[in-house]
C-alpha cells in the first residue's frame, strides 16, 4: 500500500510538477526560506530545515539548475574544457568531477575543443558567457595555455588547472599530477631488473605531460650512467594507431631493445599488436611499461605493468575546489602517481 499524503500535499493540483511557490506555501514559509535551504545556507533553523526538506521529498520537488541560476545572476554549473585524443582519461576525469558535484546542486557541463586552432579561446569565452558557468576545470592540454587562464580571470570566472608539473601562476589554482615522478619511477623499476637497452615512445612534445615524462625517465637513467641514443625514443600522439607505428620502427631487425617505456596504455597496446604479429614475447623477450594505469592495462595479456596517475580523484579535486565558498582561496594540490607491477616485465634474457 502506498503512503497516504499529508493534508498539505493532497491540496496540490493533480499531474503537476510542484513549484518553489508551493513549497513555501505548504511548508508556511516564506519563498526565500525555500531559497536559502536549498542553497545550504546555514541562516535557517534546523527544524524549518528539516521541516521543508522532508516536504521536498514528499511532492519530489527537485530545484531547476537554471532558475536557480537566474536568481543568482549564475548558473549552477561546472564546465570541463577539455583537448585530448584519449577518450578513457575524459571519462575518468569526468566520473571524479561527478562525485564531486553529487548531492550538491551543481551540474556538470562539458566543452571538447581543439586548442591548435585558431579562435578557440573565443570558443570557451562564448561556453562560459552563454552557460553564466559557476566555474570551469582546464584539463590538458587546455589547462596549459596561459592566455586561456588569463581570458577566464579577466571574465571573472573560476577556474582550476590541472597540469603535470608546477609552475608559476599568481592564482594558484593548480592540481598538479607530478607526471615527470612516475616516469621516474618507470625507470628506476626497470633498472632494477636489470635493462640497460630501453626505449621510449612518447606522447606528442606538444602536450607538457609527454615532455614531463620523457625528460623524468631519461634523467633517471643518466643518473645510472646511461644515454638513451636518439634512435631509441620515437614521438607517438598518445593514440594506439600511434603506438603501433613506433613499436614497427623499434622491434624491425635484430638490434631490438630490451624493453620498453610507453607514454600511455594505448601507445603499450599498439606495442603488444606488434610483438605478438612479429613473435616477440612478453615479457620473456621484450617488457613493456605503461602510463595512466587505465582499465586497459589490466585487459591486456600479460597484465600490463603501468604508472596510475589516479585521474578520477584528480577530477574529483578540481571540481569539489570550484564549488567552495567564493571566499575560500584555490590552493595548489598534489596527486601523485605510483608504479603498479604486473605481468609485462622481467629481466632481460
Amino acid at each position: 500500500m502506498p503512503a497516504s499524503k499529508s493534508p498539505e500535499v493532497a491540496r496540490l493540483p493533480a499531474g503537476k510538477p510542484a513549484t518553489i511557490n508551493d513549497i513555501a506555501r505548504l511548508a508556511g514559509v516564506s519563498k526565500k526560506t525555500v531559497s536559502r535551504i536549498i542553497n545550504n545556507s546555514p541562516l535557517v533553523r534546523k527544524d524549518t530545515r528539516e521541516k521543508v526538506e522532508a516536504l521536498m521529498r514528499e511532492v519530489g520537488y527537485t530545484p531547476d539548475p537554471m532558475a536557480r541560476g537566474l536568481a543568482f545572476r549564475r548558473s549552477f554549473l561546472i564546465g570541463m574544457v577539455y583537448d585530448n585524443p584519449t577518450a578513457q582519461y575524459i571519462v575518468d576525469m569526468q566520473y571524479g568531477a561527478l562525485d564531486a558535484l553529487r548531492d550538491s546542486g551543481f551540474e556538470l557541463v562539458v566543452h571538447p575543443c581543439d586548442s591548435r586552432t585558431p579562435g578557440y579561446i573565443d570558443g570557451v569565452r562564448r561556453f562560459v558567457q552563454q552557460q553564466k558557468l559557476h566555474g570551469v576545470m582546464l584539463v590538458p592540454r587546455a589547462s596549459e595555455d596561459q592566455a586561456l587562464a588569463d581570458m577566464l580571470a579577466e571574465m571573472g570566472c573560476r577556474y582550476t588547472r590541472i597540469v603535470s608539473a608546477a609552475f608559476d601562476d599568481s592564482d594558484n589554482r593548480m592540481i598538479v599530477t607530478h607526471d615527470r615522478e612516475g616516469a621516474i619511477e618507470a625507470a628506476e623499476y626497470l633498472l632494477h631488473l636489470g635493462h640497460r637497452d630501453i626505449a621510449l615512445i612518447t606522447g606528442a612534445t606538444t602536450y607538457r605531460s609527454a615532455r614531463e615524462r620523457t625528460e623524468g625517465f631519461v634523467e633517471a637513467l643518466a643518473r645510472r650512467g646511461m644515454v638513451v641514443p636518439k634512435s631509441r625514443i620515437i614521438e607517438a600522439s598518445y593514440s594506439f594507431e600511434s603506438g603501433v607505428a613506433a613499436a614497427e620502427q623499434l622491434l624491425a631487425g635484430r638490434n631490438r631493445p630490451t624493453a620498453i617505456f610507453c607514454g600511455n596504455d594505448e601507445i603499450a597496446a599498439g606495442v603488444y599488436k606488434v610483438a605478438l604479429r612479429s613473435g616477440i614475447s612478453i615479457p620473456r623477450d621484450l617488457s613493456v611499461v605503461g602510463y595512466d594505469d587505465s582499465p586497459l592495462a589490466s585487459r591486456l595479456w600479460p597484465a600490463l605493468t603501468s604508472v596510475r596517475r589516479h585521474i578520477r580523484d584528480t577530477g574529483r579535486i578540481a571540481a569539489a575546489a570550484l564549488i567552495r565558498s567564493d571566499t575560500v582561496a584555490l590552493p595548489v594540490a598534489s596527486v601523485r602517481p605510483h608504479l603498479i607491477v604486473r605481468d609485462s616485465c622481467q629481466p632481460p634474457a
